[in-house]
């Protein structure tokens, strides 16, 4: 019998709905605070939610990011008293199913349900579309098997794709994925690095140019967009293209002909786009740095690639990758690693994301010599500076500031501003997930489903200490 939980702190409405709910052959129940619906969902599997926006310790809008990182997150529908269009627009952008108006008919609910449902079962008992090749696409964590989801139906379409992501993150590496899973895998990957462009030579670079047209072109020279016919076009950064080539890129990009500079005619290029880049464009549009309707029609599927701190359970592979293919590079016994070394790995944060984690590989395994077990010890200092002053800022912290803290808050008048709240909320959540789990960090990794840095993270801002 499919799930639904209701979120609200208004028990006659959870009462009313969870009947209505059950005789419409739904398992349904109801919790009447935040911290206890968000306890059900991680311990049970819900299928649909109803998520109230004004509850007694939080704000339902703030938690649908939460609510999603669970391994099979629900359909969420928002329900208030409040017909607010900004909080509407929020829930939708989150991709909530629905929001719905507790003034409204309770017909609203019921249809609302059903059509949520139905959406659940079609995405859950549908086949992927393709098998793809992932090749060096390396990871089994719910993060990036959702970017590969996205790999998977980006491969079956035409469609501009853009790969947002920190630098590091492997942004080229699925561009590949894409297109080598496309239609157009038997044609080039040509890849534009728009940091490296030369300014005064952006335009003969992308669309060529003809004998003559310019100082110094001594022949006629193919671009990289007619290059890339019927194969795959790369702009990385592409947040870095001149805003003077931009208009004519888009006409390219709508029409599939450009005109190489110093030429009469018009070539064409029927190209597939893929855009990557680790800069907010939405901000850049605001400041006038790069053209909204080039955004719009380059972004008809967004791929976002999660952190390496955000990927704990994909390290271990990744370190694995690493060591086989320097195995397959050098003929030579591959190093292992300690256990010591593995939990390391995974307590520091990653900055410079998966391209860090590989340099840092190649560098340990290189140094400690052919078939070494590798230890903290063959760490760069700087990454076992960080885990040590990392253990050490948990383990000596002092967990009377965060009480202080919010008593200050409550004194001056502020009990119910929803930031001191949820700083409070915090607070009990992480005291309440060490006492259960007896200061066991793997345990509570285990229950809270944060990895090991994002915990220690979380203590540290909280001054907890691990009991």
């Amino acid at each position: 019998m499919p799930k639904v939980l209701i979120i609200d702190d208004d028990e006659q409405i959870c009462k009313i709905l969870s009947k209505i709910f059950r005789g419409m052959d739904y398992d349904s129940s109801y919790q009447l605070t935040l911290k206890e619906g968000l306890n059900e969902i991680s311990s049970d599997d819900v299928d649909v939610l109803f998520l109230d926006v004004n509850l007694p310790d939080g704000n339902g809008l703030e938690a649908i990011e939460i609510i999603k990182r669970q391994a099979s997150a629900p359909e969420i529908i928002i329900i208030t008293a409040d017909e607010d269009v900004d909080g509407a627009e929020l829930a939708m952008r989150s991709k909530a199913w629905d929001y719905i108006s507790k003034r409204g008919s309770y017909k609203n609910f019921k249809f609302a349900l059903d059509r949520a449902y139905e959406y659940r079962k079609q995405k859950q008992s549908k086949i992927k579309e393709k098998s793809i090749q992932r090749r060096a696409t390396i990871g089994e964590s719910r993060l990036i098997s959702r970017c590969l989801d996205k790999v998977s139906r980006a491969a079956n379409n035409d469609l501009p794709i853009l790969i947002t992501g920190e630098t590091g993150t492997g942004k080229e590496l699925f561009s590949r994925a894409i297109h080598n899973n496309s239609k157009q895998s038997q044609f080039e990957f040509v890849v534009v690095d728009c940091t490296s462009l030369p300014e005064h030579l952006v335009e003969s670079t992308l669309f060529g140019h003809t004998k003559g047209a310019f100082t110094g072109a001594d022949s006629d020279k193919t671009g990289l967009l007619k290059m890339a016919d019927k194969g795959t076009l790369f702009l990385d950064e592409v947040g870095e293209l001149p805003l003077s080539v931009q208009k004519k890129f888009l006409r390219a990009l709508q029409e599939k002909q450009f005109r190489p500079v110093g030429s009469k005619k018009e070539v064409r290029s029927d190209f597939r786009l893929i855009c990557a880049t680790h800069r907010d464009l939405t901000d850049m549009i605001k400041k006038n740095q790069f053209r909204e309707d080039l955004f719009f029609r380059m972004f008809s599927m967004n791929i976002h690639l999660p952190p390496l701190k955000d990927r704990e359970s994909d390290i271990e592979a990744l370190a694995l990758h690493r060591l086989s293919a320097q195995k397959d590079l050098t003929r030579k016994n591959p190093c292992t690693m300690s256990p010591e070394f593995l939990e390391e790995l995974q307590m520091y944060e990653w900055p410079g994301n998966v391209r860090e984690l590989i340099n840092t590989m190649y560098l340990v395994s290189s140094d400690a010599g052919d078939g070494s077990t590798l230890f903290p010890h063959h760490l760069p200092g700087h990454i076992r500076a960080f885990n040590i002053r990392n253990k050490f800022n948990t383990l000596n912290g002092n967990d009377t500031s965060a009480k202080i803290a919010y008593s200050k808050e409550k004194t001056a008048g502020n009990k119910h501003k929803f930031k001191a709240h949820m700083e409070k909320t915090k607070y009990e959540y992480l005291s309440d997930l060490l006492s259960i789990t007896k200061g066991n960090i793997k345990e509570a990794c285990r229950v809270s489903g944060l990895s090991k840095s994002q915990l220690y993270r979380f203590m540290r801002q909280n001054n907890l200490k691990n009991i």
